[in-house]
């Protein structure tokens, strides 16, 4: 009588089943990490688009007056693949303007961010301006009686 052989190894089976689990397992870490590469570089453009938007308000809100209107132009060299398009229009209040400014890619023309505000801008007025944009006090007093 014959005793059973007893190996220590793994058959064929055993490792083929291993190595199809462990592919699966790679190719899921891969696509993970893909998905948030891809994630990340989206993240990025829209954070970049947005401070772009806010800095041409500012540059609005910086300047003179403000003039109904559109305009669109590059980001430049260092901002190559975003364009941006601004829209400055009037409202029903005297002074307050509504601006709309959308940066999109420059490629596939596809928006990104978009950024509304509304921008007042004072009338000018002869008693403004000599006081730094207060009203002058003693042009609205009437002398007094000295009796």
């Amino acid at each position: 009588m014959k005793s059973p052989r007893h190996n220590g190894g793994f058959s064929l089976i055993e490792v083929m089943v291993a190595i199809l689990i462990l592919g699966v397992a790679v190719a899921g870490l891969v696509h993970g990490i893909n998905t948030a590469l891809a994630s990340s570089k989206e993240s990025e453009l829209q954070t970049v688009a947005a401070l772009y938007a806010q800095g041409k308000i500012e540059e609005l809100r910086a300047g003179q007056t403000l003039e109904d209107g559109e305009n669109e132009g590059d980001c430049g060299a260092v901002l190559a693949l975003y364009r941006w398009k601004q829209s400055v229009t009037g409202t029903e209040i005297p002074g307050l303007h509504e601006v709309d400014v959308v940066v999109e890619h420059a490629q596939t023309r596809r928006e990104i961010y978009e950024l509304k505000t509304l921008l007042f801008e004072p009338e000018d007025d002869s008693t403004t301006r000599r006081t730094g944009g207060r009203k002058d006090s003693k042009s609205n007093t009437r002398p007094r009686s000295t009796s």
